[in-house]
């Protein structure tokens, strides 16, 4: 008898957690669901679509969608149009006009807004083996500029620096929420356990919309973007990737071009991403954009003292970078580079090996080997990576 209840006793041990797992994972479907119930594009049946994606489209006609940024300096916008012929190169394709007293950049009795194509991508998303993404910079209509468009400053900087091959690599962080603004994944009310096993980490309860995540690595990777990685990050429902290392303006234009395919991916699935570099306040990890960044100097042996003097440079304009490393010029960063959360103070500049609370970071194998790269910390998640490398290229290496 006191065997029997013994292995009762042991055999009602073993079934609870299984019991338990069950009614959680029915609790996480009704989650999902009700989670999602909001977000209208769940709404639409997705396998519509795919009878016109089957049907041939003409050899010589490319559909080419057009990107650019608005005028908040954040936000993507698009138009397509269809060519005639499929271009060998971005000088084929034709400049655009839009209205861009629409999107924050021009007035209503002067609202054409140029487009001019400057970077050419296959596109994920449409049926056609030719067809384009192009990302474009944009110009008033005095030709100038828009009060947006970092990139034509950036360039003109490139252009200045003569030999010392600069390479950007950019870590782009992102939080994923639904269309109420709630994170993916945290319960309706109250808030996950405290941060700890959510970084890098695997099973359902730590980590969400994985098949999300890869599906935007494939589709980055297809479009001819230099796609290094991701990995879910500090916060639950946070996760990051990474482009680069590219040399001039190649990872300022595959981050744009990244943040669109995520988004047009997390459109699909009815889910939110935001950039915003704290969007949950208390104890939780903010986002950034951390920026890694060499020369040819940096990358020889002794490159470590190219390093030390290009952080000593970047020491003596903290305050103008932390105004180009987000979209209102330091107002976001204010709420994440508070010291603590693995963030410097905003208010002052930092270094050190290793250190991930500074504001620029030397990692310990560059460290160890003397030579290689250093990571600037302060870019938000939301930054304009034209204003974040251009300021990087002004200070380190026109010495402006």
């Amino acid at each position: 008898m006191a065997f029997r209840v013994a292995g009762l006793f042991v055999k009602a041990n073993l079934v609870a957690p299984a019991t338990q797992q069950l009614r959680l994972l029915r609790t996480a479907n009704t989650a999902r669901s009700q989670f999602l119930a909001n977000s209208p594009n769940t709404a639409l049946d997705k396998s519509i679509l795919q009878r016109y994606r089957n049907l041939e489209t003409p050899a010589n006609r490319v559909q080419a969608t057009y990107l650019w940024i608005d005028g908040t300096g954040e936000n993507i916008r698009l138009k397509d149009r269809v060519l005639d012929k499929v271009p060998s190169s971005v000088e084929d394709l034709p400049d655009w006009q839009y209205d861009g007293s629409s999107t924050y950049q021009a007035h209503g009795e002067n609202s054409d807004t140029t487009l001019k194509p400057r970077a050419i991508y296959r596109d994920p998303f449409k049926p056609g083996k030719n067809d384009v993404i192009v990302l474009c910079d944009t110009y008033s209509a005095d030709g100038k500029p828009t009060a947006s468009n970092k990139r034509a400053a950036f360039q003109a900087g490139v252009d200045r620096i003569g030999e010392q091959e600069p390479w950007f690599g950019i870590e782009q962080e992102y939080t994923l929420l639904d269309v109420d603004g709630r994170p993916f994944g945290w319960p309706e009310n109250g808030f996950p356990a405290p941060q700890g096993p959510y970084y890098c980490g695997v099973g359902a309860d730590r980590v969400y919309a994985r098949d999300l995540v890869e599906a935007h690595a494939v589709a980055c990777l297809y479009s001819g973007i230099d796609f290094a990685g991701t990995n879910a990050e500090v916060m639950p429902a946070q996760w990051e990737y990474q482009v680069g290392p590219s040399s001039g303006l190649k990872a300022s234009d595959d981050l744009w071009v990244s943040r669109y395919i995520l988004q047009r991916i997390a459109e699909e699935y009815g889910v939110v991403v935001t950039f915003d570099p704290k969007p949950m306040e208390g104890q939780w990890n903010g986002a950034g954009a951390h920026t890694n960044f060499s020369t040819k100097a940096m990358r020889a042996e002794g490159g470590i003292k190219a390093i030390e003097e290009a952080i000593e440079k970047l020491s003596k304009h903290h305050e103008r970078h932390i105004k180009a490393y987000d979209p209102k010029e330091g107002k976001d960063n204010e709420r994440r580079l508070v010291g603590r959360l693995e963030t410097s103070s905003i208010d002052k500049f930092s270094w050190g090996v290793a250190n991930r609370a500074v504001s620029v970071r030397v990692p310990r194998g560059v460290a160890t080997a003397g030579k290689g790269y250093f990571e600037d910390r302060r870019p938000s998640s939301n930054c304009d990576p034209y204003a974040v490398c251009g300021a990087i290229v002004r200070t380190c290496l026109l010495n402006e």
